[in-house]
């Protein structure tokens, strides 16, 4: 019977105690709200707290949709950088999950990631194509037979700079914030 309960146990530990995660960021959040009454910079994230974006961030880069992209490192890296820097945005008042929302943080993150790389490879394909001189893409991408892929895309076509204005993120304009 002892055998039983343990392996149960060990089936419902998960890899992050969202009651200690919780405690850790109100504990930061104190901080924050103290050194912004000092006119501090606001403190670091603990080591707990990085830990568990890391460990959020890998587990979820281990899901289907994102486990064979091979750039799932630098997705995980943006999904730690954005908890990093909108973690000060957490509210301990409006929930006490702090795991689900620093999983959504990392999600968009990696969508994001995924999105500029299919824009990359999108520029990188036309390039390839517009200094194919001898005709070897084209001839190579019909023996493979591509034509879903090629209509999908529309990769004939020459890259114009609009296509480049199309595929590059939009700036967003940043208020500038004056110290008193």
């Amino acid at each position: 019977m002892k055998k039983d309960k343990d392996s149960i146990k060990s089936k419902n530990k998960q890899y992050i105690d969202n009651a200690e995660f919780l405690k850790a960021m109100i504990v930061w959040k104190k901080q924050i709200r103290e050194s912004e009454d000092c006119g501090e910079k606001h403190p670091p994230v603990c080591t707990y707290i990085a830990e568990c974006f890391i460990k959020i961030a890998e587990h979820l880069s281990y899901r289907p949709n994102f486990m064979n992209y091979p750039f799932r490192e630098d997705m995980v890296g943006d999904g730690i950088e954005n908890c990093i820097l909108y973690a000060h945005n957490f509210d301990p008042k409006k929930s006490k999950n702090p795991f689900s929302y620093f999983t959504q943080i990392i999600y968009y993150a990696f969508l994001r990631r995924i999105e500029k790389e299919k824009k990359q490879a999108y520029i990188k394909y036309k390039m390839m194509k517009i200094n194919d001189e001898e005709g070897d893409l084209t001839r190579w991408i019909k023996e493979k037979d591509f034509e879903e892929y090629n209509s999908q895309y529309n990769k004939f076509d020459i890259l114009t700079d609009s296509d480049i204005e199309k595929l590059e993120p939009k700036k967003k304009k940043r208020k500038k914030k004056f110290l008193d």
